[in-house]
């Protein structure tokens, strides 16, 4: 997806959080849980459980989720195993995706997530038929009107990241994966506050979208996505402008 029409959906998400708290905590304890799981639960010793915490704070999580998210991971409160899945797929008209799943039911994961995709004509790919369409790498987005691009490319640069990409409304900072955590770190340090943050599959090769009625398509599919539980993030080739997606969200 084109850097306008991924800054339009985090603005669209920004919108709705109030009312999808319970679903953006559920994601983040999840990440907090598998990140505890592979790297303690230190956020001193453990960068990817200190960006998480940062994350939580952000969106007002209670601590009691975080404690119990972390304590999970590190096995002192039993629980359900949590897995991370990724699935490659088709939707309408060709568009690619990449779909992050962290679930505690592989079977019932893929049940749902291939019935999703067949009811809007889409269909699950092998591993490695689409990604090879995307750039797996940490991504940030930052209004314009929170910092000068001299000040971010500084402080991003200098921690790390392999990129600074200026749009009309938003700057994109892109660095590895193994990166990210440094670079969180960073713009947090300097008070710089990303709209999103997340470690993405960036489209390096996009699929044109001209029709309204593809358009309305892939954005049911998508938002049918997201409202899974088990879904923690989407990712899609389409390139569509602003006006037309903007017409296929209110459809």
């Amino acid at each position: 997806m084109a850097k306008h029409n991924k800054w339009s959906k985090v603005k669209r998400l920004k919108a709705v959080t109030d009312a999808r708290k319970g679903k953006v905590f559920s994601r983040i304890a999840r990440d907090i849980t598998l990140a505890a799981k592979s790297g303690g639960g230190s956020p001193d010793s453990n960068a990817r459980l200190r960006t998480l915490l940062l994350k939580a704070r952000a969106a007002n999580m209670p601590v009691d989720n975080v404690e119990r998210a972390i304590q999970k991971g590190t096995g002192e409160l039993p629980g359900v195993v949590i897995e991370e899945i990724t699935y490659e797929a088709y939707g309408p008209g060709g568009v690619a995706f990449v779909v992050k799943v962290t679930t505690d039911n592989k079977t019932r994961a893929a049940k749902d997530v291939r019935a999703i995709f067949a009811r809007f004509g889409g269909n699950l790919a092998q591993s490695g038929a689409v990604a090879f369409q995307f750039l797996h790498a940490g991504q940030f987005l930052i209004g314009t009107d929170q910092v000068a691009e001299d000040r971010l490319m500084e402080v991003a640069l200098e921690a790390g990241a392999d990129d600074v990409i200026a749009a009309d409304q938003c700057f994109e900072v892109r660095c590895g994966v193994h990166a990210f955590d440094r670079v969180a770190q960073a713009l947090e340090q300097a008070g710089i506050k990303p709209d999103s943050s997340e470690i993405a599959y960036i489209p390096t090769t996009t699929v044109p979208v001209t029709n309204l009625d593809a358009a309305q398509a892939i954005v049911q599919l998508q938002e049918t996505l997201e409202e899974n539980d088990d879904v923690q993030a989407v990712f899609s080739n389409e390139e569509m402008d602003d006006a037309l997606s903007d017409a296929a969200h209110a459809g």
